[in-house]
């Protein structure tokens, strides 16, 4: 058995800020702002957390099970709460599952990848996502962006095998949030170009190659998150001449924080040839540098949509305000209808979680109806049963729309409030929300997925409740 990358998925939130609508927004401003491409942003019900359920189910599919679950973010929703915990159970797996959140640093994704290929624990989810708050008009608002990589490191490594690591710890500060802050404060990048990233990346890889004496001409895709006008330099420094430079996605995602260097690996391995060796660096307060191999079963593992179909799917958008709005930089006045308590009542959340965070229904032992919430009685008029229910989990039954309303006198941050009636294949049907959709989008038969966001915050009391939605199916 090899240790290795048995599979990667990826997730992307559907709509993509065009970055020239920004500067055209801030263009009164005496500092100019602009670029070229788009960036990724989540809608208002997404946050690391449901945009890593959905890499993680993208990486696991519908048969493949792990034994454990590592959260990698530098903006998980909670911070005295289990937040893989959280993924683990809307991923449907069992409670005896291991779970463990992991931040403190962009290199937390890296950082734990290298400490699960050189463990010895089972099968294991590494999930790493971010979104990143950006002030208005900052040059962070242009380069981040929002979205989630996830692999499954164990011993069958179908994707690609671990050959070595190497890591240094500096407190190197090139940017900084403090505990508290929305924001992070970024220092002058030139320096950070002269002072860590060539000489941290440099010895790194020195290391590295003499560790695992492959030779640099070997080394065929280079995973190197920074600039390319600093990741060039680099690799003719380092001698990787023979090494293509893994797409930075700046232009079409932008910058996910500790998702990016994972997110960049899982596009690697979509293309990469059996046998290709690809270098994966991780910067933040030191450095991590991973060497991989791809392996000869590769292309009969890349199952998902990966990033090839989270690209595809995107949606561009010209509406910077919109943008403001979902990221929480823009409060607007909502009326009356807004002024609600959404306070969560924790006892009945606990007794039904199988049900809010799994999405599971209950099928009858007597007559085989499915319905949604379980409940004691069947609801079918010809059975009635009082008999127990097996757990039918929702989240990958196939469903089309039954009924629905365009609701525009609802509170909702992004209005109209799109809500009907779902019906499942097999049977069943259950009341739900939609997200992701337009005006006049949804259509009585349109097929139908589910989705783990969002459904409301206590603002009173800092806390999201979470639930599944139905969305488009797109492709």
């Amino acid at each position: 058995m090899t240790r290795g990358i048995t599979s990667v998925g990826v997730y992307l939130p559907r709509r993509r800020l065009a970055r020239h609508a920004i500067a055209e927004a801030l263009a009164w401003r005496s500092q100019t702002v602009g670029g070229r491409g788009e960036r990724a942003y989540g809608n208002w019900d997404e946050d690391a957390l449901t945009m890593a359920v959905e890499a993680g189910r993208d990486a696991l599919g519908a048969q493949q099970t792990v034994a454990g679950v590592t959260f990698a973010s530098t903006t998980h929703p909670f911070l005295d709460r289990s937040n893989a915990g959280l993924v683990a159970e809307a991923l449907g797996l069992p409670a005896r599952v291991s779970t463990q959140d992991t931040a403190g640093s962009q290199r937390a994704g890296t950082s734990a990848l290298r400490a699960l290929l050189e463990g010895h624990a089972p099968a294991t989810l590494l999930v790493a996502a971010d979104r990143r708050a950006t002030r208005p008009g900052s040059v962070q608002e242009l380069h981040y962006g929002d979205g989630a990589a996830a692999l499954v490191v164990g011993e069958q490594a179908d994707l690609a095998e671990y050959l070595g690591g190497y890591s240094e710890n500096i407190d190197f500060v090139d940017h900084y949030r403090q505990a508290g802050e929305m924001h992070d404060y970024a220092l002058e990048e030139r320096w950070i170009r002269t002072e860590a990233w060539g000489p941290f990346v440099r010895r790194a890889v020195a290391a590295l190659l003499a560790q695992t004496q492959v030779p640099a001409v070997a080394i065929t895709r280079v995973v190197l998150p920074a600039p390319r006008a600093t990741a060039e330099p680099l690799l003719r420094a380092l001698g990787l001449t023979n090494a293509t430079l893994v797409d930075g996605l700046h232009d079409r995602v932008g910058d996910t924080g500790v998702a990016h260097p994972l997110l960049m690996l899982a596009g690697a391995l979509e293309i990469a040839a059996p046998g290709e060796l690809i270098l994966v660096i991780g910067f933040g307060q030191g450095i991590d540098a991973l060497l991989l191999r791809v392996r000869e079963r590769a292309t009969a593992h890349r199952a998902g949509r990966g990033l090839a179909g989270a690209l595809a799917a995107g949606l561009t958008d010209q509406a910077y305000v919109r943008f403001l709005s979902h990221g929480g930089a823009l409060t607007l006045d909502w009326g009356m209808r807004a002024e609600r308590d959404a306070r969560t009542a924790h006892s009945v959340h606990y007794r039904k979680r199988a049900a809010l965070n799994g999405f599971t229904g209950g099928r009858c032992t007597a007559c085989g109806t499915v319905q949604f919430p379980p409940a004691p009685a069947c609801v079918n008029p010809d059975c009635r049963a009082f008999a127990p229910q097996t757990p039918v989990r929702l989240t990958d039954v196939p469903a089309t729309v039954k009924t629905y309303t365009e609701d525009w006198l609802a509170f909702t941050p992004a209005p109209p409030l799109v809500y009907g009636n779902v019906a499942f294949e097999g049977g069943g049907n259950a009341f739900m929300e939609f997200a992701d959709v337009d005006p006049g989008e949804v259509a009585v038969g349109a097929a139908l997925v589910f989705v783990f966001r969002i459904k409301d915050v206590d603002h009173a009391r800092g806390f999201h409740r979470y639930f599944w939605k139905a969305t488009l199916r797109r492709t």
